[in-house]
């Protein structure tokens, strides 16, 4: 059958949005309507309209997608490695020569601006390069005569099919992050991509048919709960790779283990930043805003709490007040710095913690909301907020606000800013600013978090690393990508293995005699 090309299958007019518009599940290499009514809204953040609609899952649809794979697995884990890697290196260069479009869906449905779609693809691709290492990323060990004629060696071989639930905050990084290394392994994939912002993962899937991956190695199914509970019951999905919220990521690893499956669920972080009062401040300050305000601070491992020593906490709030007062929020597609909110609902909630804080007793520097845009004054919008002496009692330091606002904590050195970051629930990211390498030695030793960031704001370690923190941030024994995504997607034989010398009868290998 004639494969279907991106082109045939993506429809994102920016400037026309379409409440008619339907994103299809990707089953068997081409769309797929599956049998559910049930649909749901894809916004435009930047205007407030719906522009499209996405199919819901039912149990069904999410069974026949698991038998499609199950069928395209047996046939993909005996393909080549040469075959596996060629079809990786194809996809690369195909997402390389049309990054554009593919950033414009991202903007398109998520809001971010196109330079930041345009760093969250390349993030991406840095795995999808990683994983074209697969023949060295997965070669086994061998001990030669552990015993008389006896050698022992191993074998690391893919799971079968494996599920990927993927956030909303990005649509194509963190699906490339799992999928790339999961079929590279040898495995097939059921992509649940978020139903906010669902098209990246249909042309992804596209590019990858058009890469060569066979028909059913890689589907795409759409919806929400049922079609997630759907993947973490079904007795044929091996594994399940989750990015979302700390509630979330408990319950897929709760009830993916319950069901046999090996689950790394990736949670949520609240990330602070150890500013002391020998760091260069005017670095401290580029990076507070940075990590703080980028794609609207709806990634988990933005900074949003400095913890500033009071010595220099004035002087540091001035530089990220003025840095503040630089940034133009609006639509992604006219050159602005920061994006809408992805969702009213998210935009309402992350601009009552500014609310909370006040009450609580903090001082709010720049107050984002209401804020002027260049754009849509219906998009859904919250500017650039920063909130000075911010409680540690108060929820607005607690939660995850998952959103552009900025809390400074004023400690009085080192050791308050250590028990701060290590009291927290959550594990995932932090940093600390400072020009003292012992004090900076000190902190990643002592430091109860998963990925260090020290004079770099957001600590996301590069391809052959893996991705991951401690405590509340991640469920499960594996980080994301690097050595442990191999390790996850496969599972390792050792094999002991003894043969007879033709001296005691085998095959006689020697020249042919006459006898």
């Amino acid at each position: 059958m004639e494969r279907t090309t991106m082109t045939d299958t993506t429809t994102l007019e920016r400037t026309t949005p379409s409440a008619t518009a339907i994103v299809e599940h990707w089953v068997g290499g081409r769309p797929w309507a599956g049998e559910s009514d049930r649909t749901g809204d894809v916004f435009d953040p930047a205007r407030g309209v719906v522009q499209r609609q996405v199919r819901f899952a039912t149990a069904a649809d999410v069974d026949h997608a698991v038998d499609v794979a199950t069928d395209a697995a047996a046939a993909w884990r005996s393909a080549s490695i040469a075959k596996r890697q060629q079809v990786m290196f194809a996809f690369r260069e195909i997402v390389n020569a049309r990054k554009d479009e593919l950033a414009a869906i991202l903007t398109s449905e998520h809001g971010k601006v196109l330079s930041d779609a345009l760093g969250e693809i390349a993030r991406g691709l840095e795995v999808v390069e990683f994983a074209c290492g697969l023949g060295h990323l997965t070669k086994g060990a061998y001990s030669e005569n552990v015993s008389t004629g006896i050698d022992v060696y191993t074998l690391r071989q893919p799971l079968g099919v494996v599920g990927i639930i993927s956030p909303f905050n990005f649509p194509a990084m963190v699906p490339m992050w799992f999928f790339s290394v999961a079929l590279a392994a040898g495995n097939a994939v059921i992509l649940k991509p978020s139903e906010k912002d669902p098209s990246a993962a249909n042309w992804m899937a596209a590019a990858l048919t058009e890469a060569g991956l066979p028909d059913g190695v890689l589907n795409v199914v759409h919806g929400d709960k049922v079609a997630v509970d759907g993947l973490l019951e079904h007795p044929e999905v091996k594994a399940i790779s989750f990015v979302g919220s700390t509630p979330i990521a408990r319950y897929v690893y709760e009830t993916g283990t319950r069901n046999g499956k090996r689950v790394q669920a990736l949670g949520g972080a609240k990330n602070h930043m150890l500013v002391l009062p020998d760091a260069d401040l005017d670095l401290a300050a580029d990076a507070a805003v940075n990590a703080g305000f980028g794609s609207a601070g709806e990634r988990c491992m933005a900074i949003s709490v400095v913890l500033a020593v009071d010595t220099v906490a004035d002087a540091l709030i001035d530089k990220i007040s003025d840095r503040m007062g630089r940034l133009r929020t609006g639509d992604g597609t006219r050159g602005c710095d920061m994006g809408p909110l992805i969702t009213g609902a998210h935009r309402d909630k992350v601009a009552s913690y500014v609310d909370v804080a006040a009450e609580d007793g903090a001082s709010v520097v720049v107050d984002g909301r209401g804020i002027e845009v260049d754009g849509d004054p219906n998009g859904f919008w919250v500017g650039p907020t920063l909130i000075d002496r911010v409680p540690t009692t108060s929820a607005a330091y607690r939660d995850e606000i998952f959103g552009p606002v900025l809390s400074v904590v004023r400690i009085e050195g080192y050791e308050e800013g250590l028990d701060l970051i290590n009291s927290g629930a959550f594990g995932n990211g932090t940093a600390i600013f400072t020009n003292d390498g012992g004090a900076a030695r000190r902190f990643q030793n002592e430091v109860q978090v998963g990925m260090i960031g020290i004079n770099v704001p957001i600590p996301v370690p590069v391809a052959y690393h893996s991705f991951g923190g401690w405590k509340a941030s991640l469920f499960g024994d594996a980080k994301a990508y690097g050595p442990h995504g191999f390790e996850f997607f496969t599972a390792e034989k050792a094999v002991t293995s003894r043969w007879l010398d033709p001296s005691h009868g085998g095959i006689n290998l020697g020249f042919p005699q006459h006898t």
